[in-house]
């Protein structure tokens, strides 16, 4: 599948500047067409915001600061956490044989239930999920949800914000090494291959895994940086380089009240 530029038309060039953008299928002039006042409210999110020195000096853990910080930008705008299940209804239906004096078709139904995963963030016909650093399974999860939901009708686009990878990389082994962290140690920062980034995420676009859905791609790139150096660690037990958990959803979790 090729890839589009119609967010060049449509997002405004001092916050192109601070990220790097891809999309399908003119995902970003569906987004303005079908959805304007979302796609503003998306545009004014990342105009806000910024990222911290911090985020790559201790960038792990369960949920990060920075995604903390982003998903409640778009919580103060009504954008909710949502949920994708499924639910099918299987019918066997026996017709009668009227020879034998049958009127009726004997049916008998099944309901097949799957408790699905988290959207991070949905409002009106939009979704958007944020993969600073998950496992790179949470786009494939991701980009068949975007499927599902448009096949379904619910949703016209989607918004999916990662990350560069090379970039920041080399980024954050400077910001380290500016705060006293050994060689060795700042080598570590976004350092596993199989975490979400834009060089992970293109390939699944290109061969259309969110199928028909339009996908705007927008990556956190080093000039996303607000300019303020990092915080010294107070010991290397401070540092947490694993990924974030994935957002999957088992029978304990519940969603944003």
């Amino acid at each position: 599948m090729d890839l589009t530029s119609s967010y060049e038309r449509f997002v405004p060039e001092a916050v192109r500047a601070r990220y790097t953008f891809t999309e399908t299928r003119n995902a970003a002039a569906v987004l303005w067409a079908t959805n304007t006042d979302l796609f503003d409210e998306v545009v004014a999110s990342l105009d806000e915001f910024q990222l911290k020195a911090d985020d790559l000096v201790n960038p792990g853990g369960q949920e990060s600061q920075l995604a903390k910080r982003f998903n409640t930008a778009l919580r103060s705008r009504g954008w909710r956490e949502a949920r994708v299940d499924t639910e099918i209804e299987l019918k066997l239906r026996i017709m009668p044989y009227r020879p034998d004096g049958e009127r009726e078709a004997t049916v008998t139904s099944s309901t097949v239930s799957n408790r699905g995963y988290k959207v991070d963030n949905f409002k009106g016909r939009v979704a958007l999920d944020l993969e600073w650093n998950a496992k790179d399974g949470n786009l494939d999860r991701d980009l068949g949800a975007y499927r599902a939901l448009f096949d379904a009708g619910l949703i016209d686009a989607a918004v999916l914000v990662t990350r560069t990878q090379d970039d920041l990389r080399a980024f954050g082994y400077q910001l380290r090494i500016g705060v006293g962290i050994p060689e060795a140690e700042a080598r570590k920062v976004l350092g596993t291959t199989t975490t979400t980034n834009l060089d992970k995420l293109l390939p699944r676009l290109t061969r259309g895994d969110a199928g028909g859905c339009p996908v705007l791609a927008v990556a956190i790139n080093s000039t996303t940086w607000d300019g303020e150096p990092a915080t010294p660690p107070s010991s290397l037990a401070d540092i947490h380089d694993e990924p974030e958990e994935d957002n999957a959803i088992d029978d304990t979790d519940t969603l944003d009240e």
